[in-house]
C-alpha cells in the first residue's frame, strides 16, 4: 500500500512534467471531466488575452494613424493659410502702381504721360475712363481680402465669383503679352524706326512696365487665391462631372461658341502674322512682332474658350483642365470683347483709331464666344453639385 501510494503521488511520464493537474488522477472520471474543463478554461483565457492584447494593438495603431493625419491636417492648414498671406500681399502692393498713377492723372498731374499724348487732348472722356479703371483696380483690393478674411465665406458666391471671372479675364491677355513682348524686343525683333516714328505719343515707355508687371502679379496671386477659397468653400465638388454629358441644348451652345471662337481666333492671328485685312489704317502701319504677340494672345484666348466649352460639355474625361480653359477663355474673350467694343463705338481712350466692320464683327464675336462658352461654364458647375 505504502508503495502504491508512493508511485500514485509520483509523475508516471513527460505530460506529468509538463501539466500537473491532468496527473492529478486520470484515471477519475470526475477528476479528468474537471481537468478538461481547467484547460478549456485556461486556453479560453488565453484566446481572450491575446483578442485583447490584438484590439489594444489596432486601436493603438488607429490611434496613432489618427494622429499623424491630425498632425498632416494641420501643417498643411498652416501652409495654405501662410501661402494665403503671401498671396494676398503680393495681391495687395501690387495694385498701388496703377492706383497710385490714376489718382495722380485725375489730380491733374502729367507724370508719365509725353508731351502732345493723346491722353492729355482727351478730355471728358479720358477723365471717365481714368475713373472707371481706378474703381476697377480698386475693387480688386476688396476682393482679395473677401477671399482671405472670415466675413468672405458670409458672402454670396456670385458675389465673389463674378468679379473674379472679370479680373481673370482682363489680366490673362496681359499676363500672355507683355512678357512676349519684352521677349520680342529682347531678341531685336520689336518695332522699328518708322513703326516708331509713326506712333504717336502716348505714355512713357516706363508706365507699361511698371503697370503691366504689377497687373501680372495681381493676376497671379488672384488665381491663386480664388482657387484656394473655391476649394475650400465648395469643394472638389465644383470641378465638374467629367463621366456625363450635358443635355443636348448646352451642347449646340458649346458647338455655337467653338465656330465663333476658331473664327475669332483665326482672324487674330491672321493679324498677328502681319495680315492687314480688315485693319484701320492706321494699325496697318504700327504693325510690329510687338503688336503681333498681343493679336496672337488674343487669339489664344478665343481658342480656349472654344476648346474648354466643347470637352465640358461632352464629358468622358477630368474636368479640372476643361473647366481652366474654359473660366479663362470665355472671360478674356467677354472681358476684351466688350472693352474694345466699347472703344470702337465712340468711347476714345486714347487710341485714335477708327475701327472698321471687319473689327466691329470681331469684337462682337470675341464676346458671343465669351457668352456662349460661360452659359457652358454656368450649366456644367450645377451638373456636379448635383453629384
Amino acid at each position: 500500500m505504502t508503495t502504491g501510494a508512493v508511485h500514485a503521488e509520483q509523475p508516471t511520464g513527460p505530460i506529468d512534467l509538463i501539466d500537473p493537474i491532468h496527473a492529478t488522477d486520470a484515471s477519475n472520471p470526475a477528476t479528468a471531466r474537471n481537468a478538461t474543463t481547467a484547460t478549456a478554461a485556461g486556453n479560453a483565457t488565453t484566446a481572450t488575452a491575446a483578442g485583447n492584447a490584438t484590439t489594444a494593438t489596432a486601436a493603438g495603431n488607429a490611434t496613432t494613424a489618427t494622429a499623424a493625419g491630425n498632425a498632416t491636417t494641420a501643417t498643411g492648414t498652416t501652409a495654405g493659410r501662410t501661402g494665403r498671406r503671401i498671396l494676398r500681399a503680393v495681391a495687395l502692393a501690387a495694385t498701388l502702381p496703377y492706383l497710385t498713377l490714376k489718382t495722380a492723372w485725375l489730380s491733374g498731374s502729367d507724370i508719365g504721360i509725353p508731351a502732345g499724348s493723346v491722353l492729355l487732348k482727351g478730355g471728358l472722356p479720358v477723365t471717365v475712363a481714368n475713373a472707371v479703371t481706378l474703381a476697377m483696380d480698386a475693387t480688386l483690393i476688396v476682393l482679395v481680402l473677401a477671399l482671405t478674411m472670415p466675413w468672405g465665406r458670409r458672402l454670396p458666391g456670385w458675389l465673389l465669383a463674378v468679379p473674379a471671372y472679370v479680373a481673370s479675364g482682363l489680366l490673362t491677355p496681359i499676363a500672355l503679352g507683355f512678357p512676349a513682348q519684352v521677349l520680342v524686343k529682347a531678341l531685336g525683333m520689336g518695332a522699328g524706326e518708322a513703326v516708331e516714328a509713326a506712333r504717336e505719343p502716348f505714355l512713357d515707355p516706363w508706365v507699361f512696365t511698371v503697370v503691366y508687371s504689377g497687373f501680372i502679379l495681381q493676376g497671379i496671386a488672384l488665381a491663386g487665391l480664388f482657387v484656394s477659397y473655391a476649394r475650400e468653400r465648395w469643394g472638389d465638388g465644383r470641378q465638374g462631372a467629367p463621366e456625363r454629358r450635358l443635355p443636348s441644348p448646352t451642347g449646340v451652345g458649346a458647338g455655337t461658341a467653338a465656330l465663333a471662337g476658331g473664327a475669332v481666333g483665326a482672324a487674330f492671328l491672321y493679324w498677328a502674322f502681319g495680315g492687314s485685312a480688315g485693319l484701320p489704317a492706321q494699325q496697318v502701319a504700327l504693325y510690329s512682332a510687338e503688336t503681333g504677340v498681343v493679336s496672337a494672345a488674343h487669339a489664344v484666348c478665343a481658342l480656349a474658350a472654344a476648346v474648354g466649352a466643347v470637352l465640358l460639355a461632352r464629358g468622358g474625361r477630368p474636368a479640372r483642365w476643361p473647366l481652366a480653359l474654359t473660366w479663362i477663355g470665355s472671360a478674356a474673350t467677354l472681358s476684351w470683347g466688350a472693352w474694345l467694343l466699347s472703344a470702337a463705338l465712340g468711347v476714345d481712350f486714347g487710341t485714335g483709331e477708327q475701327a472698321t466692320a471687319v473689327t466691329y464683327l470681331t469684337y462682337a464675336g470675341q464676346m458671343i464666344t465669351g457668352l456662349l462658352a460661360a452659359a457652358v461654364l454656368v450649366r456644367h458647375l450645377p451638373s456636379r453639385r448635383a453629384r
